[in-house]
């Protein structure tokens, strides 16, 4: 019975131990250390909903106001590329809901694979996007001087707000696709010290919620600039 118990002592105070040195001074408890993180990262989230919600607005706007000449850009979308991003991002979903809970389980091999599987989704999407971008650039369809749209040329004018909103709302989203990119890296390195367990997971459930945020962002964009007009 000794025998069997002491494993189980010697877990629990590796767990103290490990609760006491990530608490921060101003914190009482492990506890409201996790509640304070995560009325931060929520309050973080809220500004950010704010941030995008004037493109949004901006879109919803000049939609009303031309709305054949928002249809018009449709064929100049790469349904297929924004369709494949999208299944990229929510298997990224996944497997950072998967990196969370293995962190909460303490399986440290399952969270660096679940880790590293969300940084290559993340790279994916990435690349996918820039191939998108170029394929603008050559066709001239990026707002300003260059700018060309020989098929529809009463459109020339009202078709570029649209552009400039797609290139706004596209790059500030794969802005911070690069920044959860960083902050994946910090948690990769931080998982194969194997810093995160059981008693301590808060920055790996706080990326969490941000990457699950950025993603929710382009299932958004995706029918608003891709599927605005299409047809089979």
């Amino acid at each position: 019975m000794a025998e069997t118990a002491q494993p189980s002592v010697a877990s629990a105070t590796h767990d103290l131990e490990a609760e006491a040195s990530h608490l921060r001074h101003h914190f009482a408890t492990p506890e409201q250390q996790l509640d304070a993180s995560t009325l931060g990262m929520w309050t973080f989230l809220i500004t950010e909903v704010l941030f995008f919600g004037g493109m949004f607005t901006a879109y919803t706007i000049y939609r009303f106001l031309y709305p054949a000449a928002f249809e018009s850009t449709s064929q100049y979308m790469p349904v297929i590329l924004g369709g494949i991003n999208t299944g990229v991002l929510i298997c990224s979903s996944l497997t950072m809901a998967m990196s969370v809970r293995s962190a909460q389980l303490s399986r440290y091999k399952s969270l660096t694979t679940f880790l590293i599987l969300t940084m290559i989704f993340g790279a994916t999407f990435l690349v996918i996007k820039y191939v998108e971008w170029h394929e603008k650039w050559v066709e001239h369809h990026v707002p300003g001087f260059n700018f060309q749209y020989p098929e529809y040329p009463q459109y020339f004018y009202h078709a570029q707000i649209l552009f400039f909103l797609y290139f706004c709302m596209t790059g500030m989203h794969a802005l911070h696709m690069v920044v959860g990119m960083g902050l994946l890296t910090y948690l990769l390195v931080q998982s194969i010290r194997r810093v995160f367990n059981s008693s301590y997971f808060t920055p790996v459930e706080m990326i969490g919620l941000y990457w699950h945020f950025v993603d929710i962002v382009w299932i958004f964009l995706f029918p608003l600039l891709y599927l605005i007009g299409y047809r089979k």
